[in-house]
């Protein structure tokens, strides 16, 4: 059975329905609480949140289209939430220590450590464009952006990527060579 018919059941109040919609997108929810969140547990709570409220309010969704959308607006609006309620400064002796020993320019530069780093709009936009696979539309549906936005955003962050790798390159070359 394709999603589409999943979600018409799912608003119609089938709950097997709703629990294989939420199967299909949950490495995808997860993957953008983490980049929000940056914690395990707070990643957990957001999720779970998100499902709650999107199973009680499955019957409000007009246009099964937007479920994905629908889903990830949900999930944002709860990581916004959990990170207004917590610091949003960490000390770097709160940084666990298998990240501040990655730091060395001889460890291998992950494009998704990389994209951790940027400020949370810029990075909210790449996760879902690029690693979630979402439409520029999309991306702006979610965030309630416009696109000319969310394409300004990408753009800025692909700018700040392109200058942290060239500055990898830069430095790791100039240590091959001493």
């Amino acid at each position: 059975m394709d999603s589409p018919d999943l979600i018409t059941q799912a608003i119609q109040g089938d709950r097997e329905a709703f629990i294989r919609l939420i199967r299909e997108i949950e490495n995808s929810l997860y993957n953008t609480a983490i980049s929000m969140l940056r914690k395990e547990e707070d990643a957990a709570d957001a999720i779970q949140e998100t499902i709650l409220k999107a199973y009680k309010s499955m019957h409000t969704l007009r246009e099964s289209q937007y479920f994905k959308t629908w889903m990830f607006r949900i999930l944002i609006n709860e990581c916004n939430t959990l990170l207004s309620r917590r610091s949003l400064s960490t000390s770097y002796a709160e940084v666990p220590a298998e990240h501040q020993a990655q730091s060395s320019p001889y460890d291998e530069v992950d494009m998704r450590e990389a994209v951790d780093q940027l400020e949370e709009a810029k990075r909210i936009v790449i996760v879902l464009h690029y690693f979630e696979d979402m439409s520029l539309r999309q991306v702006a549906d979610t965030l309630g952006l416009s696109e000319s936005a969310v394409k300004m955003r990408l753009s800025r962050a692909r700018k700040e990527l392109y200058q942290k790798f060239k500055n990898f390159r830069e430095v790791k070359l100039h240590v091959e060579l001493v």
